[in-house]
């Protein structure tokens, strides 16, 4: 092996481990290292596999190497110590991706070395993309399904609630706005019931629960944090790849996220992996479905719905699983801050409250009230509206907030374009991804206080130069990249007479 002293050069790979060495130094001519190499680098009795980059500048002297961020962090290496690097031994489990790519089928012990592999970063990017690209395209039958489940949950910690009920919701996306959620939470808490939802943030949306939360309170907390504030109020809004409870799910959908891949077997056990890990024992699914959805048609969503319950059944957690409407935007934000403006504004009754986004709220709350079995059937739906118009939802919201750090506005960006009606008629459609990916131009998820009102919901009756929506930007030039797509769009809301 060959020592090398540590040159921080602060180059961000994202997930990826890079190592950058010198092309003409004594390591690389004396073992044959060459560009996109696989080598092994040690520190400290751990190691991790890297991909080598060659330097040809004199960025680097001999004798030095430079880490990416996420290799300096995985490694805990820092500027100025030493480590050592060796050749990569074969990675066996890279048989049985290359064996699924061919579609050969593959059991639980297969997807567990794979998985392992994953997680300890033997795979580079391009071999993480080659499994992800041979299990997408329904390319997993139901016992593949469960065998990836179980072993993401094998590679990953989880939460021991010591209570045999755990409740929790999840919706597999795809819907501008639809941000449930913060109320569902806060309603089944001030029920008394437990409900610590971990979130993700934005994989291809404009938000995350996790970024609309984070213009609120703080997110990202430790497992013992969040047990705290279980333990005081019953329930928390927190970001789930803070605690890395299924670390091989977020490398996962990073390299899903580059491809533009939703597979609906890796959902699964996305989902599942982590609500098990996260020790619930009780999970509502809501699947969206409309033609610019994630979801498109009744036929997928069946086919989830059916998955989604095979796989619950076997790895031990009770499930609902419902389909639901996903033609549209649900509320009027799309963008952290729009959409925890509107989550507030259902949670303190306000009379211009999005009523949509109430009403899915409740029916999810009440599902698992019903699910608790702690209030005579048939009433649970009764009993969320009560906690939520009475106050008591907010008051509980409030004080999750301010157990998890802090309690704050929200505010709205300041450049801001508004999109008026060119026809009269009524709204007969409205493409999610299209308006999305406006959201994004405008900045969001990045920019937290970019994105998108919407004020033309299906069926609403609209007149010549009436407000469809407005476009917020924290600068003029994001806003000027949304305005040049939208100039170029077509069919993005449908208006007949």
């Amino acid at each position: 092996m060959h020592r090398l002293k540590i040159k921080d050069l602060g180059i961000d790979t994202y997930r990826e481990n890079v190592i950058f060495i010198r092309a003409d130094s004594h390591v690389c001519k004396s073992e044959g290292f060459t560009s996109l190499k696989r080598v092994v680098i040690h520190k400290n009795g751990f190691q991790l596999v890297a991909t080598l980059n060659s330097v040809t500048s004199n960025i680097l002297k001999e004798g030095e190497a430079s880490l990416s961020k996420e290799a300096m962090f995985r490694l805990q290496v820092k500027n100025g110590e030493n480590i050592t690097i060796s050749h990569l031994q074969p990675i066996a489990s890279l048989g049985k991706v290359r064996s699924k790519m061919y579609k050969q089928p593959l059991n639980d012990q297969d997807f567990i070395d794979i998985i392992k592999d994953v997680v300890a970063g033997h795979y580079s990017n391009i071999e993480i993309a080659a499994f992800v690209s041979a299990c997408a395209g329904n390319n997993l039958s139901v016992q593949e399904i469960i065998g990836l489940t179980k072993a993401m949950i094998s590679t990953g910690g989880k939460i021991d609630w010591k209570q045999k009920m755990v409740l929790d919701k999840h919706c597999i996306g795809g819907l501008p706005g639809n941000r449930t959620t913060p109320i569902v939470v806060s309603i089944v808490a001030a029920a008394g019931l437990t409900i610590p939802k971990t979130s993700s943030r934005a994989i291809t949306s404009p938000a995350g629960t996790a970024d609309t939360m984070e213009t609120i309170t703080n997110v990202n907390l430790s497992i013992e944090e969040i047990k705290k504030v279980i333990k005081k109020e019953g329930g928390c809004f927190v970001w789930g790849g803070a605690v890395r409870l299924s670390p091989a799910d977020d490398t996962l959908i990073a390299v899903e996220k580059a491809l533009d891949i939703d597979s609906e077997g890796q959902m699964v056990a996305s989902v599942l992996s982590k609500k098990i890990a996260a020790g619930s024992t009780h999970l509502v699914i809501d699947i969206p479905v409309g033609p610019t959805a994630k979801v498109r048609n009744q036929e997928e969503a069946l086919r989830l719905q059916y998955y989604f319950k095979a796989v619950s059944d076997i790895t031990g957690i009770k499930s609902k699983i419902i389909i639901t409407d996903g033609t549209q935007p649900i509320g009027r934000g799309i963008g952290p801050s729009l959409e925890a403006m509107d989550v507030l504004a259902v949670l303190r009754n306000e009379a211009n409250a999005p009523l949509d986004l109430k009403e899915r709220s409740i029916t999810l709350a009440s599902m698992l009230l019903k699910i608790s079995g702690k209030y005579p059937l048939g009433t649970e739906e009764a009993v969320a509206i009560k906690i939520l118009e009475s106050g008591d939802a907010y008051t509980k919201f409030k004080a999750i907030c301010l157990a998890q750090g802090c309690f704050k506005e929200p505010t709205i960006a300041k450049y801001k374009f508004d999109v008026q009606s060119k026809t009269a008629g009524i709204v007969k459609s409205v493409d999610n991804r299209k308006l999305s990916r406006i959201a994004k131009l405008a900045g969001a998820p990045q920019a937290p206080s970019a994105g998108i009102l919407y004020f033309a919901p299906i069926g609403k009756k609209i007149k010549k130069g009436d407000l469809l929506f407005s476009i917020y930007a924290e600068s003029n030039g994001e806003l000027e990249y949304a305005k040049e797509y939208l100039n170029n769009l077509t069919d993005l809301i449908i208006i007949k007479k």
